[in-house]
């Protein structure tokens, strides 16, 4: 266990809660991209096999909350994509 990966994924997980809550308000994927939250997911993925793996530790648990949070971010892109084409196709109408 290393104090600097601790801090790290505090760090990250600190800014997820605020991504999430934009996707909430906004109801908009502004600058988002599914393909960038679902490559965070993976290198989360791959944080939590190395520690199940090589380095058993509760910072497994930080990894696993990480990418849970992603997780719902990436949901929110794609609930928030049907809801700017629906708007979209309104706005055509």
């Amino acid at each position: 266990m290393s104090v600097f990966e601790i801090v790290m994924l505090l760090c990250f997980g600190a800014a997820w809660p605020v991504s999430i809550a934009k996707s909430l308000r906004t109801r908009s994927n502004g600058g988002k991209s599914l393909a960038f939250l679902l490559i965070i997911i993976v290198g989360y993925a791959a944080g939590i096999i190395n520690k199940l793996l090589y380095k058993p530790d509760f910072v497994v648990w930080l990894y696993a909350l990480n990418a849970a949070m992603v997780s719902v971010d990436a949901g929110l892109w794609i609930r928030n994509r049907g809801l700017e084409r629906a708007a979209s196709r309104e706005g055509r109408a």
